[in-house]
């Protein structure tokens, strides 16, 4: 058993990165409670609606949100970097508090071939640029082998913070953020979007299908007022996991290089 002493400086500073990764954002007192020694509250103690809240995650509280707020706000802006000083100052999505900066995009604004993911990761949260962890670098050598690199795709999210604990977005959240990709779309005017992993596609492409069922199949969607060419594929972080499957997303790849000299984009 190992010995009972306090952390040194480098030790505390690994625990505090394990409980930032896992999403602890915060501290619920000064002083440890011995939760043991606590006797449980009687059950009518509790309100019905207090218990309720208490089951609850924190990052799953309402913040008050307004959907219909995020829609005007995003058709307000009539530029880009007009869309991320909006993004910048809207409060309204409560993963905004829980996130170290916001993550707009990254790559050329004025490509024609637009990556869409779900969510920042930690990496991603601390430079403030999507696809730059370890997935990034995987995405980087898949664009790389038909003839591509960041100078000639545009990369977003579905949502600009990372969740806490890189725990999927909500159906709230997403709602929240919706109009604000819609918008980022409409000012890029892609012809091709490919969406990478399952969330992505299915906010994409407003369907319930899973991503083997769809990767690699061409549709024309419409994102806000924009029309485009997509294509589902695997998300690099996926192919990280299982890497039996870049087979599939390597079809892919050629599909989207096929599809990019029959819009005369090679």
């Amino acid at each position: 058993m190992s010995e009972d002493r306090p952390l040194n400086h480098a030790e505390m500073l690994s625990v505090l990165d394990w409980y930032r990764a896992a999403g602890v954002d915060l501290a619920v007192g000064e002083e440890p409670v011995d939760r043991f020694a606590q006797r449980p509250p009687s059950p009518r103690a509790v309100p019905k609606a207090a218990a309720q809240v208490a089951e609850r995650p924190p990052d799953a509280l309402p913040l008050g949100g307004d959907p219909t707020e995020a829609r005007s706000l995003a058709s307000s802006a009539q530029s880009l970097d007009a869309l991320r000083d909006l993004l910048g100052a809207y409060d309204g999505c409560g993963l905004k508090h829980r996130a170290t900066q916001l993550v707009f995009a990254d790559g050329n604004p004025g490509a024609k071939i637009m990556l869409i993911g779900e969510a920042p990761g930690a990496e991603e949260d601390r430079q403030g640029k999507p696809f730059v962890g370890k997935s990034g670098q995987l995405l980087d050598r898949m664009l790389a082998a038909i003839g591509l690199d960041r100078t000639k795709v545009y990369i977003a999210n579905t949502v600009p913070w990372r969740p806490p604990g890189n725990r999927a977005p909500t159906p709230e959240e997403l709602a929240l953020c919706l109009p604000f990709l819609q918008r980022q779309v409409e000012l890029v005017g892609p012809r091709i979007v490919v969406t990478l992993g399952g969330p992505a596609m299915q906010t994409v492409f407003s369907t319930t299908n899973g991503i083997i069922k769809m990767r690699g199949k061409w549709s024309n969607v419409s994102i806000g007022s924009h029309g485009a060419e997509a294509m589902p594929t695997l998300h690099p972080a996926y192919l990280l996991r299982n890497p039996a499957a870049k087979q599939q997303a390597w079809k892919d790849m050629l599909s989207l290089r096929l599809k990019m000299h029959a819009f005369g984009l090679d």
